[in-house]
C-alpha cells in the first residue's frame, strides 16, 4: 500500500519566513540535532497544527498517537546537505498525510481485509503507537495464517480497531462482511488475472497489495484448480505477490518453495514463508 503537493500559496512576507527556515535547515541543522528537530517540528506544526506535534527528545517528535524517528533523515542531511532540503519536504509530507490518515475518521467504502502471519500479529500486540498497543482485530483465517480488517487509502492502510466499528455504526461480523464485499467488488475475476500453471511453470499475480486477500475469497480459486487438474498450492511471501503450482509433485512443491522463501527474504514487506493448498473446504497448509 506518490504523494502530492500540500503546500498553498502564501504571502510574500511568509514564503520569506519559509525561505529563511529553508536556508536554517539546509546550511545549519545537519550539524544540531537539536535545531533539526526543532526545524521539522516547526514545518509539522504547518501541515497538521500546533496542538499535534510534540519534541519527545533529540531526533524523536510525537505527531498525535504516532512517534517520529528522525536519525535516517538526520544523517542523511548530515552528509548532502545539497539535497536536505527536499528530503524533509518530502519526509514532513509523507509523515503529515500518514497522520491525516490514520485520524480521518472510517468510511464504508474504504474497508478492507488483509493476509497476515500469526508471527506479525503478535508483533502489532506486542509494539506500542505512542503511548497506545495497536488496535486490530484478527480473525483465524488458515494455518499460522489470520485476517484483519482495514482502511484503504491511496498511501497506506490502516488497522481498523473496535472503536472504528462503533464509528461506522456497524458490528466487528457487519465490518468483516463488509470488507469481503468491497474486496470482492475492487478486485478483477481471478480467471482473468490468473494463467493456468501447466508442468513445470509456476505461476504469479503481483503488484497489488490485496493480491494475498485473495485468498479470502476462496471460491474463486476453484476454477484454476480445476482448470489445473484439480491441484493448487499457493506461496505469498510478500503482501503484493502470490505464486502458484498446478503440480502435486516433490520436484514441483520444492520449486515453489524455494521460490517463495527467495522473494520472501528480498521482500521489504515480508508476508510469510509457508505454502498453502487448495481445498474446496479452505487452504491446507503444506508442510
Amino acid at each position: 500500500m506518490t504523494p502530492i503537493s500540500l503546500f498553498k500559496r502564501r504571502s510574500v512576507v511568509f514564503a520569506g519566513l519559509v525561505g529563511l527556515l529553508s536556508a536554517a535547515i539546509a546550511e545549519e541543522v545537519p550539524r544540531d540535532v537539536s535545531a533539526f528537530t526543532d526545524a521539522v517540528a516547526v514545518e509539522l506544526r504547518q501541515q497538521v497544527g500546533e496542538a499535534s506535534v510534540i519534541v519527545k527528545g533529540p531526533l524523536t517528535l510525537g505527531l498525535g498517537d504516532l512517534q517520529l524517528n528522525l536519525d535516517r533523515i538526520f544523517s542523511f542531511c548530515r552528509g548532502n546537505a545539497a539535497g536536505c532540503r527536499a528530503q524533509v519536504d518530502n519526509y514532513v509530507r509523507g509523515a503529515a498525510e500518514t497522520y491525516r490518515t490514520v485520524t480521518a475518521p472510517p468510511n464504508k467504502s474504504s474497508v478492507r481485509l488483509v493476509v497476515r502471519t500469526s508471527e506479525y500479529i503478535e508483533t502489532l500486540r506486542s509494539t506500542p503507537t505512542g503511548t497506545k498497543p495497536i488496535a486490530i482485530q484478527p480473525r483465524p483465517f488458515a494455518d499460522g495464517l489470520s485476517v484483519l480488517p482495514v482502511l484503504d487509502s491511496p498511501r497506506t492502510v490502516r488497522y481498523l480497531s473496535e472503536s472504528d466499528n462503533a464509528k461506522l455504526d456497524m458490528t466487528a461480523d457487519e465490518v468483516y462482511q463488509l470488507g469481503l464485499a468491497n474486496l470482492s467488488g475492487e478486485l478483477r475475476p481471478l480467471m482473468e488475472v490468473a494463467k493456468v500453471a501447466k508442468r513445470g511453470q509456476i505461476g504469479e499475480l503481483t503488484g497489488n497489495v490485496y493480491d494475498p486477500s485473495r485468498l479470502i475469497l476462496l471460491d474463486s480459486w476453484a476454477p484454476l484448480a480445476e482448470a489445473q487438474g484439480g491441484v493448487l498450492i499457493v506461496a505469498i511471501p510478500a503482501t503484493d505477490a502470490v505464486f502458484y503450482v498446478g503440480e502435486d509433485t516433490p520436484k514441483a512443491i520444492d520449486a515453489l518453495r524455494t521460490l517463495a522463501k527467495t522473494v520472501w527474504a528480498r521482500a521489504p514487506a515480508k508476508l510469510s514463508g509457508n505454502l498453502y493448498r487448495w481445498r474446496a473446504s479452505g487452504w491446507e497448509r503444506v508442510l
